[in-house]
């Protein structure tokens, strides 16, 4: 797969709009919606695909409904910021189901994550026993999200 940015136009702009958020609307309803028939839009999605634009199709969860309510934010300091402590970092921070985002930042610490618990105390044993574990990492602050104004899948 390339990592060129692929062109797109106005039609593959306008399936991506909406498959983002009605994923399993028929071709048909999604053909007629950007104005086009049914076969071209079905070959404008699988050039999507396997083009990487489209990742695949996913169901949305209620993370509230699933007893996930607790969002924190947590900056992560590493005491080594080589590549083979970053790769370690990486690769361990994978493996904490309960972080649902990990970014690398250019900033005063290295990493930002945003971590879903039940609550409280359940962040709490998740800092203290997987984050702070996490290979080379030298300090946190937490930040605890209030309410949740706006989150796209994108």
């Amino acid at each position: 797969m390339s990592t060129a940015q692929p062109d797109l136009d106005r039609f593959d702009h306008a399936i991506l709009r909406i498959l983002s958020s009605e994923g399993r609307i028929s071709a048909v309803e999604l053909a007629r919606r950007i104005g086009l028939s049914k076969s071209p839009t079905q070959a404008r999605m699988k050039r999507l695909e396997e083009l990487g634009v489209i990742t695949g199709y996913r169901a949305g969860l209620d993370p509230i409904k699933m007893g996930q309510a607790h969002v924190a934010f947590v900056e992560v300091k590493l005491s080594d910021t080589r590549e083979a402590a970053l790769q370690a970092f990486n690769k361990a921070v994978l493996t904490v189901p309960e972080v649902e985002q990990c970014h690398m930042i250019a900033s005063r610490f290295d990493y930002l994550l945003k971590v879903r618990t039940a609550d409280i105390q359940a962040y709490r044993r998740v800092l203290a026993e997987r984050i702070s574990a996490l290979p080379h990492v030298t300090s946190t602050s937490t930040y605890v999200a209030m309410e949740s104004v706006k989150e796209s899948p994108i």
